[in-house]
């Protein structure tokens, strides 16, 4: 892809890798799939790291304007879906 992914300056290196991994598990969500236990886990990381609902949208929503892809949408069908399934939306 050619866009950047949303971070935060005050983040840690290792927190930006994190969270741009969990944006790309957003990606395969939208293109292949993802296994239900990989989001999720991305998801939770991501949330230790952006644990405010309020900045957790604003990141999402730059994601989206990037991308195109609707963070919201994944992270909404993996709470919803059970272990074993695919992620693909």
């Amino acid at each position: 892809m050619e866009y950047s992914y949303p971070f935060s300056p005050d983040w840690s290196t290792t927190e930006i890798i994190d969270v741009v991994r969990f944006f790309e598990g957003v990606e395969q969500a939208y293109e292949k799939g993802i296994k239900r236990e990989d989001m999720l886990a991305r998801y939770r990381r991501f949330k230790e790291i952006v644990p405010s609902q309020a900045e957790e949208k604003t990141v999402f929503r730059e994601f989206e304007e990037v991308s195109g892809y609707v963070s919201y949408k994944v992270v909404k069908l993996t709470k919803e879906q059970e272990d074993g399934n695919l992620i693909k939306m």
